[in-house]
């Protein structure tokens, strides 16, 4: 349920509004996360310390062993300040990971548009499978263009437009085994899937939302060619994991501030 309800909301929003709400929610989760499995009072002594210290360096720069001394302590300081960091990025770098590849489903590229030419590739193991490819189409698409053979990749393309918006499932025949890769034409936002594999675990985990191919399929790889999407923010053209770091940190050093946590 709660899955459906968050895929409802990132449709019904612009991409733009999802990376500005996304980027403010997950900055205060970081501060707070940070506040709760790090040692403020520590983090607070040791950046207290290290202000002393540069402080003496500007004061007694006249005085090297003052200077030499100080030094010292700002490169030992850093040192344990990094290390009572270290925690609390431990705990946060896998879920933000987490999240950042399920957004990128969202907001990475574009859906495909009506009449808009794209391409789908397919990729075997075995170049004696690359002639024995055939590809069949929902009735709301076409070809538009030869079927290309590419032996040194052994790849396969074609040159499909669709009449219409929707959810699509193209098929993929070779040697009696049907493959299908499913596509998503619309205006909105929608969770993509640019490929879909076969094997290739962690490849899968970042780059596909589909299940893998099947292991005896000859298949390797279906692709699609999603455009990339770009968003418009405060005058500029960003992509959206740029813009996503920039409102995230600024959000996450805003609510440090105002609810007072040492980072």
């Amino acid at each position: 349920m709660t899955t459906l309800v968050s895929e409802v909301l990132l449709i019904s929003l612009s991409a733009t509004s999802v990376v500005v709400l996304v980027s403010l929610i997950i900055g205060l989760l970081m501060v707070l996360i940070f506040r709760y499995t790090s040692d403020q009072k520590a983090i607070r002594m040791t950046k207290n310390q290290l202000k002393a210290h540069l402080l003496a360096v500007r004061l007694f720069q006249d005085q090297l062993p003052v200077v030499l001394h100080s030094y010292r302590k700002i490169i030992t300081g850093t040192g344990k300040y990094l290390t009572l960091a270290f925690k609390p990025l431990l705990v946060m770098i896998l879920p933000l990971t987490l999240i950042l590849v399920e957004l990128d489903r969202y907001l990475g590229s574009t859906p495909l548009q009506p009449r808009q030419a794209f391409l789908v590739k397919t990729r075997v193991a075995d170049p004696d499978s690359l002639n024995k490819l055939s590809l069949q189409l929902p009735h709301e698409m076409k070809a538009t263009a030869p079927t290309v053979h590419i032996p040194a990749d052994n790849e396969v393309v074609w040159r499909v437009v669709a009449e219409r918006e929707g959810d699509f499932d193209v098929t993929i025949t070779s040697a009696g085994q049907t493959v299908s890769k499913r596509l998503v034409v619309s205006s909105g936002v929608a969770r993509l899937s640019p490929v879909r594999l076969q094997r290739q675990f962690w490849q899968r985990i970042v780059l596909s939302a589909e299940p893998a191919l099947p292991d005896s399929s000859p298949i390797s790889s279906i692709a699609v060619t999603y455009p990339p999407r770009n968003l418009h923010f405060a005058w500029m053209e960003w992509n959206w994991i740029w813009l996503f770091f920039v409102l995230s940190l600024v959000s996450g050093f805003l609510f440090k501030t105002i609810l007072g946590i040492e980072i």
